[in-house]
């Protein structure tokens, strides 16, 4: 199993056997230390767009821990979470882990699509053949902040092993392994875990927070909700309107661009709310945001409890305002054949992959769309 990264060298060694030695006892007192639940679980519905957060659960699961909460009712929860392998192992021209004298920082990347599958047994069966939305999660060695680069789905780029396709079928031609190579060909980045969250789960936690505000910039009537207009300015959003807030495409000239800045606009908002005092000092909304969202979400198995509690209890000072989203930068929209691509903006991916090696991304600035 992976260690986590960089959790020995960016805090004080006794938070790590303190953590450690509470996870190990409950593991052992719990009455289900078998991954039996990832199996039940797949009998849920799920349907709808999936997204990101699931770096937040980290944060949640050690808030949990630090509040006193019933810690066997949140570990039961976690342990139902369905794994997948996620792990494209060893190839030729891999990235190594950057290491910087803070230590390690962590990439997970984190898929979904707005495919349907009632009643589907496993949420890799929700996800489909193509990824809709990719979203890498950057959490640099010092773990002082949180940079969230979204990846349209439909860039143009080399798939290894199959020539050049849009990004998003790199799963259809050889599952989550032949994505995270793909990404880590992209970046010059070695992906450490992988997520796939489903979006219904959010529509909850929205609810559970009490709704979330957002700046909405370009205002539009939704296709989701008949007769729904979401104006522009600051709007506070129910589950409900989240999710047709963050689904809409046809309403915008620019379609998945926008969608892409609506989707970072309400995960901002989400963020804000989720990580402030109000939140994490509360025990019983902890346990039901993560009540709320652990049956939409599965994990590559590199993500067991003790690493994402660690990797969580490391980022305990990181706040709303530490968090920057952006997309990769692209230079626009064309054809190849019959397929309409979204065009990379290598010059400023290539200033991208230098401050990503050099664990800076805090002062990268995007170029091009």
């Amino acid at each position: 199993m992976e260690q986590t990264p960089g959790q020995a060298s960016s805090r004080p060694q006794s938070d790590d056997d303190a953590l450690s030695d509470l996870f190990e006892h409950d593991a052992a007192s719990s009455s289900d230390g078998t991954r039996r639940g990832a199996r039940e679980s797949g009998k849920r519905k799920r349907r709808g767009p999936k997204i990101l957060l699931w770096t937040l659960v980290g944060i949640l699961v050690a808030a949990v821990a630090g509040a006193g909460i019933v810690w066997w009712n949140v570990q039961s929860r976690i342990d139902a979470i369905e794994t997948f392998e996620g792990d494209p192992g060893e190839y030729e021209g891999r990235p190594e882990q950057v290491v910087t004298a803070a230590g390690e920082p962590v990439n997970i990347l984190l898929l979904g699509s707005d495919s349907r599958a009632p009643g589907s047994p496993s949420i890799m069966t929700d996800l489909g053949s193509r990824s809709d939305t990719m979203m890498l999660v950057h959490v640099p060695a010092d773990r002082s902040d949180v940079q969230i680069m979204s990846i349209m789905r439909d860039s143009w780029l080399a798939i290894p092993g199959h020539g050049e396709a849009k990004i998003n079928a790199a799963l259809s031609f050889g599952g989550v392994p032949l994505v995270v190579q793909t990404v880590e060909g992209l970046l010059g980045q070695r992906i450490n875990h992988v997520a796939v969250v489903d979006f219904d789960g959010f529509a909850g936690i929205t609810d559970a927070l009490g709704g979330v505000t957002i700046n909405n910039d370009v205002a539009f009537n939704s296709s989701h909700m008949k007769g729904k207009t979401f104006e522009a300015g600051p709007i506070t959003l129910t589950g409900e309107e989240a999710l047709a807030f963050v689904r809409e495409r046809y309403a915008f000239t620019d379609g998945d661009y926008q969608r892409v800045r609506n989707q970072q606009a309400w995960l901002k908002a989400v963020l804000d709310k989720m990580l402030s005092a109000e939140t994490l000092t509360d025990p019983g909304k902890v346990n039901n945001i993560i009540t709320q969202f652990t049956p939409y979400v599965g994990v590559s198995d590199s993500l067991d409890l003790t690493t994402m509690a660690n990797l969580g209890f490391s980022m305990r000072d990181i706040r709303g305002s530490n968090v920057r989203s952006f997309t990769l930068p692209t230079n626009g929209t064309g054809m190849v054949g019959d397929q309409s691509v979204v065009f990379l903006d290598t010059v400023s991916i290539a200033d991208l992959k230098q401050h990503l090696a050099a664990d800076t991304v805090s002062e990268y600035q995007p170029t091009g769309r």
